[in-house]
Formats: C-alpha cells, sequence, structure tokens
C-alpha cells in the first residue's frame, strides 16, 4: 500500500505561509492584489475563478475582477489589461486561457507584465525558470510538484526523475525546476523509445502526459515516488481520473499523489503566494 501524498496538508501550510506575509504587507499600509480577466462563461473557468476567490478571501488578497462577454473586442480586452499592467495596486494578473480564437495566444501571454505573471505563462517567467533567476514566476502547476515533494521532505538531489512529457504549462518548467534542485532529469514524450523502461528505473516519476490512465504498473518500481499531474473527466467510471492508472499503480510503488486530491488542490495556493510575493517584490 503505497503512502498517498495528499494536497490539502501542502495547500494549508502554503496558506499559512502567505497568510503571515500578507499580514505582514498589511502592516506597512500594503494590500496584495490580484486582477482576474475572464471572457465567457466556461464551467473550468469559473470552477477555478471561484476557488481562486475563496482562497484569496482567505488569505487576505483583494480581488478585482474583469468579466467580458464572448464577443468582446480585441481592443477593449487589451485596453483593461494595459490598465491593470501599469496599475501600482494590483500586483498579480490571472488570463484564463484560452480565450476566443480570435486572439493570438503567444501575443496574450507576453502582453502580461512580468512582474505581474503569478500564472507563469509568459516567455520572460519560462526564461526566469531555465535561467534561475526572478524574472516572474514558475507555472503554478510545475511549481505545486516541488511544493509536494518538498512538504513531504523527498529529497530532489542527485535523484533520478523521469518526466512524462515536455509542454510548455508542465513538463518543461518542472524539469528545470527539479534540475535547479539539482536532481538528474530524464525527460520522455511520444518519440521516445522504450519509455517504460526508462521510467521504471526512475526514484521519482512525474505523469504530465495528458493521456488519462496511461501510465502502468509497468512504468513504477516499488521504490518509486509517483507525482500525476494529468487530470480528466472518466466517462465510463464518472469519476476525475489522472495520467496514472491509479488501482493498477497504487500497490507498486512508494508513494503516489492521488487524484483528485493531489497536485491540482495545490495550483491555487500556490498561485496566492506568487501574488503575495509579486507584491512583496514591489514593496522592496
Amino acid at each position: 500500500m503505497a503512502e498517498l501524498l495528499k494536497g490539502k496538508a501542502v495547500a494549508d501550510a502554503i496558506n499559512l505561509k502567505s497568510k503571515e506575509t500578507v499580514n505582514a504587507l498589511k502592516e506597512k499600509g500594503i494590500t496584495p492584489a490580484l486582477a482576474i480577466f475572464r471572457v465567457g462563461e466556461k464551467d473550468s473557468d469559473l470552477s477555478y475563478e471561484k476557488g481562486a476567490l475563496k482562497r484569496c478571501n482567505e488569505v487576505g488578497v483583494e480581488v478585482q475582477q474583469f468579466i467580458f462577454p464572448e464577443d468582446v473586442s480585441q481592443e477593449d480586452f487589451y485596453r483593461a489589461l494595459d490598465e491593470a499592467n501599469s496599475d501600482k495596486n494590483i500586483h498579480g494578473i490571472l488570463v484564463f486561457r484560452p480565450l476566443p480564437k480570435r486572439f493570438d495566444d503567444e501575443k496574450l501571454r507576453n502582453h502580461i507584465a512580468a512582474e505581474k505573471d503569478v500564472d507563469g505563462c509568459s516567455d520572460l517567467s519560462l526564461a526566469g525558470v531555465f535561467t534561475n533567476k526572478e524574472l516572474g514566476f514558475a507555472p503554478c502547476t510545475a511549481q505545486s510538484v516541488i511544493e509536494i515533494l518538498d512538504h513531504y521532505q523527498i529529497d530532489i538531489k542527485g535523484k533520478n526523475v523521469v518526466v512524462l512529457g515536455r509542454s510548455l504549462v508542465i513538463g518543461k518548467p518542472v524539469s528545470m525546476l527539479l534540475l535547479n534542485r539539482n536532481a538528474t532529469v530524464t525527460i520522455c514524450h511520444t518519440r521516445t523509445v522504450n519509455v517504460t523502461d526508462i521510467a521504471s528505473k526512475a526514484d521519482i516519476l512525474i505523469c504530465a502526459t495528458g493521456q488519462m490512465e496511461s501510465v502502468t504498473k509497468e512504468y513504477v518500481n516499488p521504490d518509486q515516488i509517483v507525482i500525476d499531474v494529468g487530470i480528466s473527466w472518466n466517462e465510463e467510471k464518472q469519476k476525475l481520473c489522472g495520467d496514472v492508472l491509479f488501482d493498477d499503480v497504487e500497490g507498486s510503488v512508494r508513494a503516489i499523489t492521488p487524484v483528485p486530491g493531489g497536485v491540482g488542490s495545490v495550483t491555487t495556493s500556490v498561485l496566492i503566494s506568487h501574488i503575495v510575493e509579486a507584491c512583496k517584490r514591489s514593496a522592496e
């Protein structure tokens, strides 16, 4: 029976630290603030927004919401985004992406001021991850993986870590974050030969394939730590599932994150911590 690396304890610890920092900032007359930009009423956006609003309220972060209809013009949207970029009382900006197809995603994510890019989506933020410098912030999901490993005191230094996936959202940035912590990192992808053989030799396996329940017990070993980043709705089982076939793998590894209740439950807390850190940096 594997140890379950649950996200709630990790999120609670992050929230407590953020709240302490917020209280210290408020004593100086400074209140961290987040600007949320949403176009339309997508269920996934509304769900994440609800969680972010709740967490901000708990920690003491103010929120300004910029809500637009589906047919909003690019001119109106970017005008509001420019105002948020230049507003010294807004410390973080979160844009729910993707926007309607008429918006160029690359232009959009790089239009957010790097110092306010708390979601870690701009090229400058990613450059900061790759160069290990404070140029924006790491993508929240990638950072959540590191937070879980740290919370459960899983040593990264010198460990053989295999990352399944090479996306700019998770695979590549989490690999760099691990490398910055002195792990030995192998990235596997759809063109990798003998993936199961490579994965099964890892000390830590990060699963970010985007393919529901694609990772089976052939990918793992009894001493392995498995971090499942994926989350998909399984119509057949009528429940959320990860990239790992949990029932097949859970009995064959040392520890594993559950889905739901693992990495996904930490991401909002990481987002809030980035807002607080952005505010702290601006105050300094």
